[in-house]
């Protein structure tokens, strides 16, 4: 299986899922249709499903147009259902959702909204966060609650270590921003900045993280209690 970065708008990132023996492909959160359209045409695969992680327009921009064009079966959350554009397979937390060569867990996993759920593809040991997990920070609270989402980052966060994140947005060095000033002596995530500058000089995105990294240098994934979770949740929202 084969992860394509599709980067759309001004920050976000969709990806392709492929599958090498078909080309069938999985396009995870296509907030715009057209790099994805270009890409399908340039690279000659076949887009079977539009995988959502939750309703947000920026992350769904895209669902209807390329379900038109290519006759792809829009997938998310059955509760987000009034809310995805296009909807066609309903989802349920902790299922194996299995079609074709694509196989994942589904994690509900609210916090940034009531619907939110993530896509895990555990043999490949790779997670979609979506807008709940990012590299170096994690998603602000819409529509749910501190507990929520310290329970969900802790859901991501019992997985295995190498787990590789494809989170939603390009985010990484201002989040970096942030957790240096709560976490100055950490030498690990002195070096992954450095790692990430580096990269974004070369236009590299600089995800996939590592679960294990995250883990190390995510300031969000350090804290051990709602109420230090929220502390930290409150100063980033006004950093």
């Amino acid at each position: 299986m084969k992860i394509e970065i599709i980067k759309c708008l001004k920050d976000n990132y969709s990806y392709l899922i492929i599958d090498e023996t078909n080309k069938n492909a999985c396009v995870i959160d296509p907030s715009e249709s057209l790099p994805v359209i270009n890409f399908i045409k340039d690279n000659n695969v076949k887009l079977k499903y539009i995988l959502n992680t939750h309703h947000h327009y920026d992350h769904v921009g895209g669902n209807l147009e390329l379900k038109r064009k290519y006759d792809s079966k829009v997938v998310g959350f059955r509760k987000d259902r009034e809310r995805i554009p296009g909807i066609d397979i309903f989802l349920e937390d902790n299922q194996i959702w299995k079609e074709d060569n694509f196989e994942a867990k589904i994690y509900h996993i609210p916090g940034h909204t009531s619907g939110h759920i993530a896509f895990h593809f555990f043999k490949e040991k790779i997670i979609f966060t979506g807008d709940t997990l990012f590299s170096l920070g994690c998603g602000r609270i819409f529509e749910g609650s501190y507990e929520q989402m310290f329970n969900s980052l802790n859901k991501i966060k019992n997985l295995p270590k190498e787990t590789k994140i494809y989170c939603g947005h390009e985010y990484t060095l201002q989040n970096s921003y942030f957790c240096i000033t709560q976490d100055s002596k950490n030498a690990k995530l002195k070096n992954k900045i450095l790692n990430i500058k580096k990269k974004l000089e070369k236009g590299i995105p600089t995800v996939p993280t590592i679960l294990n990294e995250e883990i190390e240098c995510n300031i969000f994934l350090k804290a051990k209690n709602i109420k230090s979770f929220s502390k930290l949740r409150d100063l980033k929202d006004n950093f």
